[in-house]
């Protein structure tokens, strides 16, 4: 059963993020490190909470594996990822991992 991992970047006071780094070269990384694992990957920048709100999140990365093994598979091979988070923020990512229903 596929599974998918969500990188999720809140915005808070002081918060920076770099979209055009995390883009071209943060994307690149994960696609050379964690690549051969993963079936697809969705990112989106954070525009808006609602109408009239301001984004509570920088940008949510959505990558999708055929099953828990993959996942797995991808994340023992994810350090250099993990090491770039520098490069383009100041804030801790939180994770989701979950199961594709649809």
């Amino acid at each position: 059963m596929p599974v998918s991992l969500q990188v999720i970047y809140p915005v808070a006071d002081g918060s920076t993020f770099d979209h055009d780094y995390y883009a071209n070269t943060h994307m690149s990384l994960v696609a050379e490190h964690m690549g051969p694992h993963i079936q697809s990957t969705l990112v989106t920048k954070g525009l808006a909470g609602g109408p009239d709100v301001p984004a509570g999140y920088h940008a949510v990365a959505t990558i999708v594996f055929a099953d828990k093994d993959a996942l797995g598979a991808a994340m023992g091979a994810a350090g250099p990822v993990m090491a770039d988070l520098p490069n383009f923020t100041n804030v801790q990512p939180n994770m989701l991992i979950g199961e594709v229903i649809g």
